[in-house]
């Protein structure tokens, strides 16, 4: 255990240390703007990236700020009567796209979370998203999947390692809410 605890962190420091996070503070700025302009922030993914959606979804909701001027956010991969409607209807391919094509307008926030970047729902809800001209931004691990070209911003760890590029996403995440919580904090 305590070599797979060491080799396992060692990891994890390893790929933040040689990452560039110019643009997570840019995902923040994006964010503190959708404040601000209180646009919709939609967050997705599949299995434990669709958890941290949720998850990132209550942090950005009530973290941010407790006293309720904080992000309009939906994880879309939060309903499952919708996602086996849509999944069953009209294939698993389409239970994100499909969402945004009814709720999402011009300049509203996408942010997909996925350890490849190469799932068929994750891909088509980049392209409804930039083809409805929202802000699209990809969180991504391995070599980023055809996410990395299809998503108009990109947070990408070159990581092979599922857990690791999943825990990345949390932490960009809990990120965000803390600089996002500090900065609501210390507004004139």
């Amino acid at each position: 255990m305590k070599n797979i605890i060491k080799t396992y962190l060692d990891k994890l420091y390893d790929v933040t240390e040689r990452h560039d996070w110019q643009s997570t503070e840019y995902l923040s700025d994006v964010l503190f703007n959708s404040i601000e302009k209180r646009q919709q922030v939609y967050l997705c993914g599949n299995g434990g990236s669709a958890g941290n959606a949720g998850h990132l979804a209550n942090d950005f909701l009530y973290g941010i700020a407790p006293n309720g001027n904080s992000l309009n956010i939906e994880a879309l991969s939060a309903n499952s009567s919708v996602l086996t409607c849509l999944g069953n209807d009209m294939g698993y391919e389409h239970i994100f796209s499909h969402q945004l094509q009814v709720k999402a307008n011009s300049g509203d926030v996408l942010i997909v979370l996925s350890g490849s970047g190469n799932s068929p729902n994750i891909i088509k809800a980049l392209e409804i998203g930039n083809k409805l001209d929202m802000q699209t931004f990809a969180i991504l691990g391995f070599q980023g999947g055809k996410a990395k070209d299809v998503a108009r911003h990109v947070i990408h760890f070159e990581i092979d390692d599922m857990q690791i590029s999943e825990d990345l996403q949390l932490i960009v995440g809990h990120m965000l809410m803390k600089h996002l919580n500090h900065k609501l904090k210390n507004q004139p």
